[in-house]
Formats: structure tokens, C-alpha cells, sequence
């Protein structure tokens, strides 16, 4: 690495609040497209370029194993819409999934994303969906990377497409059953909030579509779907403490929409319709949601029937409305499990899993009126498959299984374990590891991974991109945090707001674990997360940077304060019931106090790897790229700083199947290269 780390100029901008004065040098990166802006993050470019070097052989072997690892026509499992089965599959030479309608033994080409996403640097399509009689096909597609999703319709007999095209959506379409309207839902232009729902006559202009529901709080997101009995259109609001939903006839869809519940402080919940009642699954004086059977709508009759009780060691998660059956999915323990639930005796039998680092979800089950279950299994050591569970035999049967075309891959090779961190407060918090079982994990490097944030919760799943990192001795876990769902709603609430700094602690005492109990090397504990994650990134490297050989920082929300008192920047209000409102005094003091970019000391700093995408809409390019300035500026150390920006990506990275795998295998290039294991 022969090249200069760039330095950014400093211009003092002043920011005055609650009495306070900040001094940000680097504010005027948020100039997009600026020429001074653009050179600079070029210099950045070009520096990792440099880096990244001699990383060149181990870059292209990794590709080559990832080829190996994955099925170079690779498939999805098989699922069912609008009366026709469906299969996505990836073609070797091809960067995007092609979709094929199955029929009598038979693949018929449906839907090609490649011929879709010619002549764009980036294409995402967010969703497709049949006309009720598969008569016309609704996509939603973005070539930018910022999440406005243009709508277009085209004819399946025909293929030719509708000259009908709706912009600056969040990529959702439901039909009415008539096939005559659809409902979309608009964007703040500035903001990007989704905050209006329109109802569209297929074949008529857009400049005519009737708005049906309009949400001026901007604490409140919106967004659309159907009841699974095709009974109404919903239109839902949401922010991370409270709910509420609207139903339209979907038989009448000019009717006007007509609320559950009205919004009520504290309250989130779910509605479908079942028979001439609904299921509802509220948190309404029940912390870890309870599910309940309204047998009219509340605006009638508010007395219901308890489904599944509340448990405070138990989390309901989702569930799934069947003509004879009831599926629940919970977690206890950090473990989820599925329960299903017989209409005509309410009797229940649960799904039993055999393993300790598992991931089970819902797969695609659209048929109201079927017996049989889809639901998705896999573990950090088992490749992803579907299970078909017939729920009146209670019987299971494989319906589809990923496999690793490499036949030097054995799973039992491998071994996946869970352990448990002391937090400052006395919580135990649980740690999920994986690793080959031939790799003795006391001189092993480790990377940590986490996210904390939103309730998210991230699973314990197989990675066939991991194997590459896991086949040359490194160890990796995952750090189920406070600030998400692993173990409950109140894990959740004990990192947030005027709490969020248990999520950083947690972190840094999971760290600690990993290292007193010789889970990695001494010198060889590394950390990764992204977006939310890399606000933790920031903020466990100013809390304590000794713990750690390596960060990597993807698309990183640091400058926490600057940011929130910016209600133009997308998003914003929103997150005030995520983190706070800075305008208030408390919680300005308390976001100052972890704001990684406030909190940038001259002092020694670990080595990192920081990346972005230009277009980014949920975190502006900026942050990242005003931190790494500041880092150069301040930090005493000589170990590794550099960032990467992606002028053609998004939140998500770049688009296509490519890009993708070229992101992750840069990531383990700059692992592998501070551990010395390059070629």
C-alpha cells in the first residue's frame, strides 16, 4: 500500500442546541454532488483501492470457492400465488433470479429480472404480484438505489407493457378482486416517508388516481397488504409504539376505509379476518403480544376471545390464518418455535427442532383454504430448507432443500453452540457460535457480529458465503444484544432510548466473554454491523478500542444528533420513537453522550473497514464520510482506516448477484489481510 491516506479540509460550522454549541469541521460533506465532495470521496476510493492491493488472488480464490459453494443455478424453493405455482432460479452468466410459472411438468418463463434491469447500473425490484386472475402483472422497480419504486403493469398474455406508471411508491401493490384497481402507497418526496395510500383504475391516468388515506404525522409510516382470506384491503400505520389499521372492503374497493382500533398510546397490533370475525395479536396490556378472536368488529361488540394467552417468557411473534388451522410462531428463550392450532377442538401440537443455533420462519403460505404448512428451516451449520408439515396428519415431508453443490462440504464438519455473556446490570446475554470443529478456537480469530436495534432480531442462519471465512480458521458469532427481540419484548425496550447504551455495553461484555473464556485468540477479536450495527461499530471503539484487532462498519448511522435534528433527512421524525427527540433536553444530553462522531477522541483506534452506497436513503453517504475524516484527523495510531463508497449503490449495497458477492468478499479480504492470511 504505496499511497497517501487522503486528508479532508476543515470548515468550522457552528450547531447551537438546548444552549449547547457543537463545532462539526466536516459538515459541509453533506453538499451531494458537490465537485469538492466527489474529489474527496475519490481520494477515499482510491486509497482502499490501494489497500486492497495484494488482496487481489485472495479476492478472486474466494469468488471461485463462493461458485463452488453455491449453485451457480442456484434455485428457490417453489411457492404458490394466485392460484399457479412459481420458482425463482439464478442463471450462472446471469446477475439477477428469472421467474418461471410451473405448470403439467413444465417451466414456463415468467418473469426475467436481467431483460428488466438492462442498460441500469443498479435495478431492484421490490415486488411482483399477479391480477387475481393473472391476467396483468404489477412490478415495482428502482434503478437508483433510493427505495422509490416506479409501478408498471404489463399484460401476461401479451407481454407488452401498460402505458399506466405510478413513481415515487414504497414498491407494495394490492388488488381489489374486481382486477380493476390496484392500491399503492406514495412517499414523502423529501422525506421519503410512505404516508399516503391511492386507489388506481387499471388502464386510466395516473394523474387521476383517488387518494384514499393520507397520514400527516410523521411519527407514522404506511403501508398496505390483504387479508389472507382476500377479504379486505388493509391499510396499516406504524411507528415503534403504536398501531393502526383500516379495512376496505376488497369486493367493494370504493368504499371508504374503515378503522379497527384507533391509535392509542402504547398499543401495537395486528388484524386479519377469519370467518365473519378477526384475529387480532396485541401487546394491549400484555408486553409479549396476545393473540385474540373478535367475533364482530369493535366498533360493534369489544368482548373477544383469548387465543393464546400472554406469557412473559414467551414472545408471539407472527402468525398465519388457515380455513381449519391456526399457526403461531414464538420465541422463549431466544428459540422460535411454531404451534399449530386446530379450529374445530383448539387442540395444539408444536414443532419440534433438534438443534440449538436454528432458524425457523413462515414461508410463503397463500392457500387459505390448505392443510399443509410451509415453513423454512436452517442453522449455522445446516444449509436453508422448506418442510411441507400436513397439519391434519401431522406429518412433514421435505418440499425444497438448498443444497452445496461442493462435494468437499460436509455439515457435520462444523459446530454451532450457544453461550452466555455477563452484562454490567447482571442480564445474561446469549452469544451464538459457529465454527469448523478441526479449528481449536483458542488460537482462532473471531469476528462478532450485531445489530441492537428496531426490535430486529437476527437469526442463526447457514451462510454458504461463511464457509470461506469459517474453512481458513476464523470463528464467528453473533451477539444477541438489548435493542432487539432474541429474548422478548423487553429486551427491546432495554435498548432504546434513554436505555441504548445497554447495547453497546452488552457488546462490549459479550466481547469480554469471548476473550476471558478463550472463544478466539487474544490479539484476534474482530466486529461487524451495519447501518444501526454501525452505530454500535462507532460506539464500542470509543467505549473500548483495546478489545478489538478489527471493525468492519457497513453503511454506519454515527452522527446521531446532527442527524436527528434534521427532520428533512428521510426518516427522521420517525426515529424519535427509536432514539429520541434531541430538541429535548435529556435526550440530547444522552445522544451526545454515544454519538460516535461526537465522540471521536485522540486516542488509539482499532483497525477498520468503512463502506457506504452514494444513494443511500435510509443513511446519507455523509455520515460515514464525515467520521472517517474525523478519524484521520484524530486518531494516534498507525492501524489500518479505510472507506469505501459505492457510487451505484443503495442501503442494501450494490445491486445483481455479482456486486453482491464482490462486497462480502472485500470484507473478508480486509479480515484475512490484518490477520496476515493473505496469499
Amino acid at each position: 500500500m504505496n499511497s497517501k491516506a487522503p486528508i479532508a479540509q476543515k470548515k468550522a460550522h457552528k450547531i447551537t442546541t438546548n444552549g449547547h454549541t457543537r463545532t462539526d469541521d466536516y459538515f459541509w460533506m453533506n453538499q451531494r454532488d458537490n465537485a469538492e465532495v466527489l474529489a474527496y470521496i475519490n481520494a477515499e476510493n482510491n486509497y482502499a483501492n490501494s489497500y486492497f492491493e495484494d488482496t487481489q488472488k485472495t479476492q478472486e480464490e474466494i469468488l471461485e470457492e463462493f461458485e463452488q459453494n453455491i449453485d451457480p443455478n442456484d434455485k428457490g424453493a417453489p411457492f404458490y400465488m394466485e392460484g399457479n405455482w412459481y420458482q425463482r432460479e439464478n442463471l450462472a452468466e446471469k446477475d439477477y433470479p428469472i421467474y418461471y410459472r410451473l405448470k403439467d411438468n413444465q417451466k414456463l418463463l415468467f418473469l426475467d429480472e436481467n431483460e428488466r434491469a438492462q442498460g441500469h447500473s443498479y435495478y431492484n425490484l421490490a415486488a411482483w404480484l399477479p391480477s387475481p386472475n393473472n391476467e396483468l402483472l404489477a412490478l415495482a422497480e428502482d434503478t437508483v438505489g433510493r427505495r422509490q419504486y416506479q409501478i408498471r403493469f404489463r399484460n401476461n398474455a401479451t407481454s407488452y407493457f401498460l402505458e399506466d406508471t405510478i413513481e415515487n411508491t414504497d414498491g407494495s401493490v394490492v388488488w381489489s378482486n374486481d382486477n380493476t384497481y390496484v392500491f399503492y402507497v406514495k412517499k414523502d418526496p423529501e422525506t421519503l416517508r410512505e404516508f399516503q395510500v391511492y386507489r388506481h383504475k387499471i388502464g386510466t391516468d395516473v394523474s387521476t388516481d383517488q387518494l384514499v388515506f393520507e397520514e400527516l404525522d410523521e411519527r407514522f409510516y404506511v403501508f398496505i397488504g390483504k387479508t389472507k382470506d382476500d377479504k379486505f384491503i388493509q391499510i396499516n400505520l406504524y411507528s415503534s409504539t403504536r398501531s393502526e389499521s383500516y379495512l376496505i372492503d376488497a369486493n367493494n374497493p370504493l368504499q371508504a376505509p374503515v378503522v379497527f382500533f384507533e391509535k392509542e398510546k402504547d398499543h401495537l397490533y395486528e388484524v386479519e379476518s377469519f370467518q365473519n370475525g378477526y384475529i387480532v395479536l396485541s401487546n394491549k396490556n400484555a408486553l409479549n403480544n396476545e393473540l385474540r378472536f373478535y367475533p364482530k368488529h369493535p366498533s360493534i361488540d369489544k368482548n373477544y376471545e383469548i387465543l393464546v394467552a400472554h406469557d412473559e417468557q414467551v414472545l408471539l411473534e407472527e402468525f398465519s390464518v388457515f380455513k381449519d388451522y391456526l399457526v403461531v410462531v414464538s420465541r422463549e428463550n431466544g428459540l422460535r418455535s411454531i404451534t399449530l392450532i386446530n379450529w374445530s377442538d383448539k387442540s395444539t401440537h408444536k414443532i419440534n427442532m433438534n438443534e440449538e443455533c436454528y432458524s425457523i420462519g413462515l414461508f410463503v403460505n397463500e392457500d387459505f383454504n390448505s392443510n399443509i404448512l410451509y415453513y423454512s428451516y436452517n442453522s449455522m451449520t445446516t444449509p436453508p430448507s422448506v418442510l411441507a408439515y400436513d397439519m391434519a396428519s401431522n406429518k412433514e415431508s421435505v418440499h425444497f432443500v438448498k443444497e452445496v453443490p461442493n462435494p468437499a462440504f460436509n455439515a457435520s464438519d462444523y459446530t454451532s453452540q450457544r453461550t452466555w455473556a455477563i452484562a454490567n446490570d447482571g442480564t445474561k446475554i446469549p452469544i451464538s457460535l459457529v465454527h469448523r470443529k478441526d479449528v481449536e478456537i483458542s488460537k482462532a480469530p473471531l469476528l462478532l457480529y450485531a445489530y441492537g436495534s428496531y426490535g430486529i432480531t437476527i437469526p442463526t442462519t447457514f451462510s454458504a458465503y461463511r464457509l470461506s471465512l469459517l474453512n481458513r480458521g476464523f470463528v464467528f458469532a453473533i451477539a444477541h444484544i438489548r435493542g432487539g427481540k432474541y429474548m422478548g419484548e423487553k429486551w427491546y425496550q432495554d435498548g432504546k432510548w434513554l436505555k441504548k447504551k445497554n447495547t453497546f455495553t452488552d457488546f462490549i461484555n459479550c466481547a469480554e466473554h469471548l476473550k476471558r473464556n478463550h472463544f478466539c485468540k487474544p490479539d484476534g477479536l474482530y466486529a461487524q454491523g451495519g447501518s444501526a450495527g454501525g452505530m454500535l461499530m462507532g460506539a464500542i471503539i470509543n467505549m473500548a478500542p483495546y478489545l478489538f484487532n478489527g471493525i468492519i462498519a457497513q453503511v454506519p448511522f454515527v452522527d446521531v444528533v446532527t442527524t436527528m435534528l434534521d427532520e428533512s433527512i428521510p426518516l427522521t421524525v420517525g426515529e424519535f420513537e427509536e432514539w429520541g427527540n434531541p430538541k429535548e433536553e435529556d435526550y440530547y444530553q444522552y445522544m451526545l453522550s454515544y454519538s460516535p462522531y461526537d465522540n471521536v477522541q485522540a486516542m488509539h483506534y482499532p483497525s477498520m473497514f468503512v463502506s457506504t452506497g452514494y444513494h443511500d436513503s435510509q443513511v446519507q453517504y455523509w455520515e460515514p464520510l464525515k467520521w472517517i475524516a474525523k478519524l484521520r484527523a484524530l486518531k494516534q495510531d498507525s492501524n489500518t482506516l479505510i472507506f469505501d463508497c459505492n457510487m451505484d449503490a443503495g442501503h442494501s449495497g450494490g445491486s445483481g448477484r455479482s456486486t453482491e458477492r464482490k462486497e462480502i468478499v472485500k470484507n473478508y479480504a480486509y479480515l484475512l489481510k490484518e490477520e496476515n492470511l493473505i496469499a
